[in-house]
């Protein structure tokens, strides 16, 4: 359901642009994970209707102050997606349930940061480093691992409350372009370090090729 709406709801708000390293965009085989960077409120929606277009309905790794949020909540756990307890004793077992979905021949989406950058201004800046829950999952099934660059999000939702609030309202006059690019599949490295910043390279490969493509010109960390 949530994958349907952000694909219905989204073009209301952007131009959404979906491209591939492959030939033609290819949705990401059962089994894989998808690894996306993560800089708005609004990514969800934008990868959401991205990888629905290409066919795929993954199950989505988020904070687990979503499910306390009313409608969005039950509906997080009707479609199975999976609540990260940031911090706590059961941060783990959002990785266990990520390697059954796997295991079930879902696409898992999840992100590589762990968390949203902590700017106000709608800029695009290059994915910040990367926790190593992606690569200890990638290591624990040997799923192959899907870059996702996602562009022009920060022009729906980005700064304080009250900015965010008229960034919605106004997005359906702005209409701003929304890109969204997958990089080829690769498998990681056994090392965790290596893996993470092998992803990490990927992510910000396919997140570059998505920032010019929506005409936002990267800037330098």
């Amino acid at each position: 359901m949530l994958s349907r709406a952000s694909a219905l709801l989204l073009p209301a708000f952007g131009r959404l642009h979906v491209t591939s390293d492959t030939a033609g965009a290819r949705r990401p085989a059962p089994g894989s994970i998808v690894a996306a960077n993560h800089t708005s409120l609004a990514d969800p929606a934008v990868v959401l209707a991205a990888l629905h277009r290409l066919g795929a309905r993954p199950v989505v790794l988020a904070t687990a102050g979503l499910w306390r949020v009313p409608l969005l909540g039950p509906a997080l756990r009707r479609e199975g997606h999976i609540a990260v307890h940031r911090g706590t004793a059961r941060a783990a077992e959002s990785l266990d349930a990520a390697a059954e979905a796997l295991a079930a021949g879902r696409v898992v989406l999840i992100y590589g940061e762990g968390g949203l950058p902590r700017r106000r201004d709608s800029g695009e800046l290059p994915p910040g480093p990367f926790r190593s829950g992606l690569a200890r999952l990638a290591q624990a099934t040997g799923a192959p691992v899907v870059p996702l660059g996602q562009a022009g999000s920060r022009r729906l939702t980005s700064g304080g409350p009250l900015k965010q609030l008229a960034g919605v309202a106004t997005a359906p006059v702005r209409r701003p372009a929304l890109h969204v690019h997958l990089g080829a599949p690769l498998h990681l490295p056994a090392d965790t370090a290596e893996a993470t910043a092998e992803a990490h390279r990927a992510v910000t490969a396919a997140w570059t090729v998505a920032a010019r493509r929506a005409g936002r010109e990267p800037r330098p960390a």
